[in-house]
């Protein structure tokens, strides 16, 4: 069975065949513009618009007193037009030549000569809660765009917009648009099943997924984004399909390939845990841990380490399923577990090769795991991810696959537990003194923190509210990372040698001999910056 574009092919082939045939009988040179239809030179000043349009015909050649004119026409060129310009030229003691092309051949060219006006269409808005007119006036747009334009348009508002996500959720009478901005999942519009249909069969044919398919399937694709500033970059789209009750539901995440925003300098964190950091990823060998739910910013934080790392002196290799963001480089490998790749088995792979920083997307089985862990102590920087709530949680959760293993407390040298907070707009943010309910649970939470920390903040006890904005209609604009780094020193290697069986010790302890080395915890973290007007409470009790 022959695809969209194998269809057109065997079109255009036939036409041509056609129009061939079609010039002997009209005793007219055939000539095929398939070959220059799209960069050949343009001849406006042989024929206006208005004659090219009317009469079916388009200058091949400017000619002069040595060289004949040349004009190619269709069979739907009027005779007359053909005699008017023989009269015209050999007045002129000029020659002209006459060749017939197909009428495809001709559009092609009369789009050249002519471009139709590009449709402009109107932003897409996130509502405000309960703002169903916003959301009516949005599906009113995408009901509206050309079906040819429909998907790129969706794509390129929803990064204009910021949205890390589009979900498209069919319902009983219609289809639901919603996108993630800032962390949260807002409604933006409803459309109509033939709109969905066409969306549908984009993604299907870009994302080389099967609509026709009952089961779940997971697809990718790129995309050339333009700003408005005229600033170009690569975006990649990771799709993920399922049939519903009612059709195939999709999300597609949006990865922005920008290699500049990969840089540690921009997650915002503070002195100390950039020094931590770069005190860690500077050592030949240990394994570092990032833990989060998805959509934490794990993977932005592994890049950006990775970036810091990506010199001439060092080889870089990835194991990624799939492959988010494209550094320069770095050997990034795909991992499809859907084929049945695994992430062991590339991992025992790639050491061969002689690395000195691996990267694995993430930690899924026991296996893996072992396999890190070697890798660690035998010279190599290791880099992944883990699903824990916590840093000290992710110890357990991982001596709960492996079993107890003293290597494990060598090879580890740093567990970053990360979570994204929207971020409060400076301009519009509005302060306002906590109530008691609110004040006592930020002393609570902060109750470890030393006071040469939380003092300052404790004394005045600020907290700052979104203010909505037509710009912002939620207030916030942007998010933050908030971090608990737990960084393994001698005492909690030593603590973890000192254990015989699983079982012997909890994330509590962990977390306890942390905080002897001055770590803060995500909550911790989060409640201070609350309190320098950066976030609010209600962002942390959604999130944390």
């Amino acid at each position: 069975m022959m695809d969209e574009q194998q269809i057109q092919i065997k079109r255009r082939n036939d036409e041509e065949n056609s129009t061939q045939m079609r010039a002997g009988v009209l005793g007219l040179k055939y000539f095929d513009m398939r070959p220059v239809e799209n960069d050949m030179p343009l001849y406006k000043d042989v024929l206006t618009v208005e004659e090219i349009r009317a009469e079916q015909a388009i200058p091949l050649q400017a000619g002069d007193n040595k060289t004949p004119f040349r004009l190619a026409v269709t069979s739907r060129t009027p005779q007359s037009f053909i005699q008017r310009k023989l009269k015209f030229y050999n007045d002129q003691g000029l020659n002209v030549n006459f060749v017939l092309i197909s009428e495809a051949a001709f559009k092609v060219m009369l789009n050249r000569y002519d471009p139709p006006a590009k449709p402009h269409y109107e932003d897409i808005v996130i509502a405000k809660e309960g703002d169903s007119d916003t959301i009516q006036a949005v599906s009113d747009a995408l009901n509206s765009v050309r079906a040819d334009q429909l998907f790129d348009y969706l794509i390129t508002q929803a990064e204009k917009l910021g949205a890390s996500d589009i979900h498209i959720e069919n319902m009983r009478d219609s289809i639901r648009v919603r996108m993630r901005v800032d962390g949260a999942l807002h409604p933006v519009a409803m459309i109509s099943r033939d709109r969905y249909r066409i969306l549908i069969g984009e993604l299907s044919s870009r994302a080389g997924i099967s609509v026709a398919s009952s089961k779940p399937q997971s697809g990718s694709m790129n995309m050339d984004i333009v700003r408005d500033n005229g600033e170009k970059f690569l975006l990649n789209l990771r799709v993920e399909v399922v049939p519903t009750m009612y059709g195939m539901d999709s999300v597609m995440r949006l990865f922005n390939f920008d290699e500049s925003l990969l840089n540690l300098d921009l997650l915002g964190l503070d002195e100390k845990s950039r020094h931590e950091i770069n005190e860690i990823i500077s050592h030949p060998r240990g394994l570092v841990l990032l833990v989060g739910p998805t959509g934490s910013g794990k993977s932005t934080t592994l890049y950006s380490m990775l970036n810091a790392l990506n010199t001439t002196d060092k080889k870089i290799i990835t194991l990624e399923d799939p492959i988010e963001y494209s550094i320069t480089g770095v050997a990034q490998i795909p991992i499809k577990s859907t084929e049945g790749g695994s992430f062991s088995s590339g991992l025992r792979s790639i050491l061969r090769l002689d690395p000195d920083v691996v990267m694995v997307g993430e930690i899924r089985d026991e296996d893996t795991a072992r396999t890190a862990i070697q890798a660690s102590i035998t010279g190599h920087l290791v880099m992944s991810s883990f699903h824990a709530n916590s840093a000290s949680s992710a110890f357990t959760r991982m001596i709960d696959m492996i079993g107890f293993n003293p290597i494990f407390a060598s090879s580890i040298r740093l567990i970053i537990a990360q979570r994204l907070l929207r971020k409060l707009v400076p301009e519009t943010k509005q302060a306002y003194q906590p109530s008691e309910a609110e004040r006592a649970w930020v002393l609570n939470t902060l109750k470890k923190v030393p006071d040469s920390i939380k003092g300052p903040l404790i004394e005045k006890m600020t907290l700052y509210k979104p203010v909505p904005t037509a710009e912002y209609p939620f207030g916030y604009k942007g998010r933050m990372v908030v971090m608990e780094q737990l960084v393994v020193n001698e005492t909690i290697e030593h603590f973890l040698q000192s254990q015989t069986e699983v079982g012997s010790f909890d994330a509590v302890q962990i977390e306890n001999l942390a905080r002897q080395n001055g770590m803060l915890t995500m909550i911790e973290k989060a409640t201070l910056a609350a309190l320098r007007g950066e976030t609010t409470i209600e962002e942390i009790n959604r999130v944390l």
